[in-house]
């Protein structure tokens, strides 16, 4: 039988791709102990209780009433949970930790506001800051006493950080760094108490800075206009001969880029979360909504083509679900080994968060869209009541729409995740070359057709190996065929990325389901398994129309063929009835009138 709360046989950043993985090593959200599923409920319970009802307000941008919020979700611990003890947390492991973003992303711009105050705002102090700087700021940022934000992009450096004008200059006395230069687009800016500030010393040594508000020189402008999350403070920040004391210098002068990049790497998985929260609460007012609208004297929910919407919606969480807390247990197993090892708490969730820096970006892309499909969809269902501001799903779908450029926008993020794999594959961190050689042997190998397994789950489990010897198959082929010209071909590195978050997506969904076919029998399991079913047979196209994208885009003559063809052979997958499969799940969660949080 399966356990619930280790994994055996954690795999490295990257490596799902050349190992296979079992049920009973992955963690599933099933598996949440009664601890995590309460500060879940209660964190849905403050959304119900304190954001929604004044939701309205809060878009308004009223004066005081989203620094209150904030502070009264501190005042429940919400802000402090991977805070340690000491530090006036509450010390909680990283599943939790991305259980609170979860059930507060339905929040809508307080949500925005207490991710950038958890993460940007606060984990940089955490996790690079010196024994008095965390006491002085990490123990009012956990409580909500302060609020924090954080100041990196500029208006000529947006995705190239470390392009930034910003500069810092030692003052002549030593006691204080000059700051001068402009940020753009800070969450909380507004009404942040601290802000950590990126600016170069001398205008060369990428740096940070612990900047509090009231220090001489900073200001900032107006409320930005935009056209979603509204209640979110979203300002610029001005530093004029801006004087920060000297002991505020947050890491090592010139380390900056360390800060922001390794900072960034938990910021995409919990906007992963976030994204996921938000879509849960979306789908279920669409649910709600079609099985209450009437049309030719019948609830639209009683329509083909809603149903078919519900359950695609559906499909995408659930599977979005499923490799968002398979990563999560990754990163808090590979934490605990560290800390195991004698690591201080901070390097050893860094390291971890590092060591799954792929699977990060590939979960901000995938969450970020799967919430814009959901909301869109969403809109789709109300029909022209979509369209209007009276109802909430009109606020989802303009608040939506940030998530796929903030955090790294999903298209670097998906360049991100193929330079990431080549460059461990290249320092001898992933093992590409052995596997890959082994896919070209075996497309000069005659098929054989007629073996046969009959075990559980082995045709599935065999087209997902499929899977991955289609990616292998395609970007080894690009690699040896573009060389160093591979990173200016950002259109086949993307294909190639697609790829792979297809599978990775896929193969996360189908252990979910094989897993709880193991603990609660198949019977049991039937809306999961249509679920990881239908996602496993779309998938098999979308690999297959990303592989060839790719391979048309640098191959031709008998080797694009060759390659098609083993293309092809790698991405087929038996006929199944999806539209069967989707009425199913639809029905279900029409019968239940919500899609469960």
């Amino acid at each position: 039988m399966a356990t619930t709360t280790q994994q055996t046989n954690t795999l490295k950043g990257g490596e799902w791709l050349i190992r296979e993985s079992a049920p009973f090593e992955t963690f599933i959200p099933e598996d949440y102990n009664e601890e995590q599923q309460m500060v879940k409920d209660m964190c849905a319970g403050f959304l119900d209780a304190e954001v929604l009802p004044v939701i309205d307000r809060i878009d308004k941008l009223e004066q005081g009433l989203m620094p209150s919020l904030v502070q009264k979700a501190g005042e429940q611990g919400l802000l402090g949970v991977s805070v340690p003890e000491s530090l006036g947390g509450l010390g909680k492991d990283f599943i939790t930790s991305t259980l609170v973003n979860e059930a507060l992303g339905g929040g809508f711009s307080f949500s925005v506001a207490v991710a950038a105050h958890t993460g940007i705002g606060t984990l940089p102090i955490l996790y690079f800051g010196t024994e008095a700087q965390k006491e002085k700021y990490v123990t009012k940022l956990a409580s909500g006493e302060w609020k924090g934000a954080y100041g990196l992009t500029e208006p000529n450096s947006g995705s190239d950080a470390l392009g930034a004008k910003t500069t810092a200059k030692l003052s002549a006395d030593g006691k204080h760094y000059i700051l001068n230069g402009q940020k753009c687009w800070i969450t909380n800016g507004g009404f942040a108490d601290v802000y950590t500030v990126f600016a170069k010393i001398d205008g060369e040594k990428f740096s940070a800075f612990i900047v509090e508000r009231g220090f001489e020189g900073f200001t900032q402008g107006p409320e930005e206009h935009k056209m979603g999350i509204k209640g979110s403070s979203t300002v610029q920040l001005y530093f004029q001969d801006c004087k920060v004391p000297a002991e505020n210098l947050l890491g090592e002068a010139g380390k900056g880029h360390i800060i922001a990049f390794n900072i960034l790497n938990i910021g995409r998985l919990k906007l992963c979360a976030a994204a996921l929260g938000g879509a849960k609460r979306a789908l279920t007012t669409s649910i709600e909504y079609a099985n209450t609208r009437e049309q030719f004297k019948t609830p639209i929910a009683s329509f083909g083509a809603i149903k078919n919407k519900i359950a695609e919606a559906a499909i995408r969480m659930w599977v979005c679900e499923s490799a968002l807390y398979r990563s999560a247990k990754w990163i808090d197993d590979k934490e605990h080994e560290a800390i195991a090892a004698g690591k201080p708490f901070n390097e050893a969730l860094l390291g971890a968060a590092e060591e799954y820096a792929i699977e990060c970006a590939m979960l901000k892309v995938y969450g970020s869209e799967v919430l814009d499909f959901v909301v869109d969809e969403g809109v789709q269902i109300h029909g022209g009541n979509g369209f209007s501001d009276e109802y909430i799903i009109s606020r989802a779908y303009r608040d939506s729409r940030i998530n796929r450029i903030y955090e790294g926008t999903n298209e670097i993020n998906r360049l991100l995740t193929v330079d990431m794999v080549l460059k461990r594959a290249m320092k001898g961190r992933l093992d590409l070359m052995g596997a890959a050689m082994g896919v070209q042997k075996e497309l000069m190998a005659i098929p054989d057709f007629g073996s046969s397994d009959d075990a559980p789950f082995a045709k599935e489990k065999k087209a997902i190996a499929n899977f991955k010897k289609a990616i292998l198959l395609t970007a080894g082929a690009a690699v040896q065929k573009l060389m160093a010209k591979i990173e200016g071909e950002q259109e086949i590195l993307m294909q190639i990325a697609d790829m792979a978050i297809e599978t990775f997506n896929a193969e996360s969904a189908l252990l979910r389901a094989m897993k709880l076919v193991e603990l609660r029998g198949e019977a049991a399991c039937s809306y999961e398994l249509d679920i990881a079913r239908t996602c496993l047979y779309d998938a098999a196209d979308k690999v297959n129309k990303h592989g060839k994208d790719a391979i048309n885009a640098f191959a031709e003559g008998d080797e694009q063929r060759m390659m098609l063809l083993g293309l092809k052979r790698f991405t087929k997958v038996e006929p199944f009835n999806t539209k069967e499969a989707r009425r199913r799940i639809a029905a279900r969660l029409l019968s239940d009138n919500k899609y469960p949080l």
